[in-house]
């Protein structure tokens, strides 16, 4: 019984021993859980991190890619701006390159255009079969050897040189003069001004009264009264400084050496007053034709310094900005107009009462001109807005810099619409032929190029860059684009305005600012009437001479006789002798 015992308490012992062991081991097996939870949880935790880190990463690659590609925009265009200070500002582009690079292209282009060599050429012969061809000009032969100066139309110093012993021997009768070997030389003289002596009769004569009377014979009408300088002396100082960018300080200094002392501020205050008076005069008449007359007013705007007026305490002010807009009026009339501000009020006051089209570039201030409005600034006149192809190609050019391909395959399309262009203008076919040639040529290559750009600029246009300004020029300006289509008198390009703006751009460099918006306002008017007369041939310091001595005589109705466009043709009218005297009367015609 006791070993029963023994065994069963053995087996109990046994029994709990395994109970506390299969315990700890539960113990331990939900422990070890827990850490492999925990385990869990921490590595949860870290891939959490990770893929935090991992999206963190690449949204920091992506920023990097944006940075770096705009980085290499800024250096491109960095790159353009050190062309445009440091390098000539033409747009010089290697086209035969671009044409070989593109010759499936160019090949595409003149077959759609049909004019050039390579493509039919049945235009001329479907319309005006009855012209003549002008005769091709020959090529100007280049000059050889010393230029001729036996002709030339100005005062000549003669010299002469002997031979002291053959004269000796001619006195002798021992040899003689046969004649002589002339040459020529360019020699130069100071002197210019002259002193012009006015002698005006005094008479004396008795009265019905028996009285004495005196009177002395009437100077005859001035624009500036009692003013020292005749009017061959004030056109000089008008065109050194208008047409020859001499500014005032530098005339002042080379007339005191010829001997005639004249102040910059003398001179300052004569432009001011003959300025003024044209503008009266011949620029209200040039402005009023041009309005009711011109079909096509191109235009371009430039900036000017003026100087602020006189300080009264407190610091020194800034020169404020006003700016000029050239007027190109069918190549009529070229006006300069000096405003104050660079707004759409000022360009609306420009063109108010004109109907027809206006060229110019696509800035905001002309908008007003092109779109019905209802206030009280709206003059009711329609007037068509016409774009210039030469911006356009411009920006492209600017795109091509930075290495844009699709820039450069538009460098090559609108080259071919230039170049059509230039062909079907050859010879100076009338307007209607040139729009019926320009509908059949050109329209085709216009409307491609303008599907191309529509649809390269949907791929650009979220993305900051140089194509996408020249793209988007392009689609905003479709309607501008396509107008000089409608008329074969349209230019292609607004490049006239920008020649004429050079003027201002060359006085500008030289005098820096004008005295105050009456002065700039007055060389406006100056400005317009040498660019006028040059316009139609016209010696431009002579029109001005002959303007100043026969507006103040001249009627105030018919000034539009006087102008450039018509100076011709009145002045075959006029006794030249009294045009040629320095001061007189004029005799006016009926």
């Amino acid at each position: 019984m006791r070993t029963l015992a023994m065994a069963k308490l053995e087996h109990e012992l046994a029994v709990s021993e395994r109970g506390a062991l299969v315990e700890q081991l539960v113990a331990k097996l939900a422990e070890r859980n827990a850490e492999v939870a925990a385990r869990d949880v921490l590595l949860a935790q870290r891939e959490a991190q990770l893929a935090e880190r991992t999206a963190k990463l690449e949204s920091l690659q992506a920023a990097h890619a944006r940075l770096w590609e705009q980085y290499a925009q800024l250096k491109l265009e960095l790159d353009l701006v050190k062309r445009r200070l440091f390098v000539a500002s033409a747009e010089r582009v290697d086209t035969a390159s671009l044409q070989l690079e593109f010759d499936e292209l160019t090949a595409k282009l003149n077959a759609l255009s049909g004019l050039l060599p390579g493509a039919s050429d049945d235009a001329d012969d479907e319309s005006d079969d009855d012209d003549e061809t002008p005769p091709k000009r020959k090529p100007k032969s280049k000059p050889t050897g010393r230029r001729d100066l036996s002709d030339a139309s100005i005062p000549e110093v003669n010299v002469d040189f002997e031979d002291p012993l053959f004269e000796q021997l001619v006195a002798e009768g021992k040899a003689e003069s046969i004649g002589t070997e002339t040459s020529y030389k360019l020699a130069y003289q100071r002197g210019g001004y002259r002193k012009l002596v006015i002698e005006r009769v005094k008479y004396k004569a008795t009265n019905s009264r028996g009285g004495v009377e005196f009177e002395t014979a009437p100077l005859p009408p001035e624009m500036i009264p009692r003013c020292i300088a005749a009017p061959s002396a004030l056109a000089h100082i008008a065109h050194e400084k208008f047409a020859n960018g001499m500014p005032l300080y530098r005339q002042e200094e080379r007339y005191e050496l010829d001997g005639v002392p004249i102040s910059r501020g003398q001179m300052s205050r004569w432009l001011e007053q003959i300025g003024g008076t044209f503008g009266a005069t011949l620029i209200a008449a040039m402005r009023a034709d041009m309005l009711a007359n011109a079909f096509c007013i191109m235009t371009d705007a430039t900036g000017f310094w003026i100087q602020p007026g006189p300080r009264e305490g407190g610091p020194r002010r800034p020169c404020r900005k006003g700016h000029y807009f050239v007027q190109i009026a069918d190549r009529d009339h070229i006006l300069f107009e000096y405003t104050a501000k660079h707004t759409t009020e000022s360009v609306r006051a420009l063109f108010k009462g004109f109907e027809g089209y206006v060229q110019a570039d696509a800035a905001s201030v002309y908008d007003a001109l092109f779109r019905p409005n209802d206030d009280e600034a709206d003059d009711g006149c329609t007037r068509v807005e016409v774009a210039c192809w030469s911006h356009s190609r411009r920006k492209y050019w600017e795109a091509a810099l930075a290495k844009e391909r699709v820039a450069c395959e538009a460098l090559v399309r609108i080259g071919k619409i230039f170049e059509v262009d230039a062909e079907i203008q050859k010879g100076r076919p009338p307007p209607s032929k040139i729009k019926a040639l320009r509908q059949k040529h050109l329209a085709p290559l216009v409307d491609e190029f303008l599907v191309f750009a529509a649809a390269a600029y949907e791929r650009v246009k979220d993305k900051r860059s140089s194509l996408r300004s020249a793209l988007g020029y392009t689609v905003r300006q479709q309607e501008a684009l396509r107008a000089f289509l409608n008329d074969g008198r349209l230019r292609l390009d607004n490049n006239l305005s920008e020649s004429a703006l050079r003027k201002v751009v060359r006085i500008r460099d030289a005098a820096l600012f004008a005295g105050s918006d009456d002065h700039a306002e007055s060389a406006g008017h100056l400005l317009s009437l040498i660019a006028s007369a040059r316009l139609h041939g016209l010696d431009s310091e002579l029109y001005l001479r002959e303007m100043i001595l026969v507006v103040p005589q001249w009627p105030r109705e018919r000034y539009l006789e006087l102008t450039p466009k018509y100076w011709a043709a009145t002045r075959e009218r006029l006794d030249p002798n009294e045009l040629d005297a320095h001061i007189g009367f004029v005799t006016v015609p009926e």
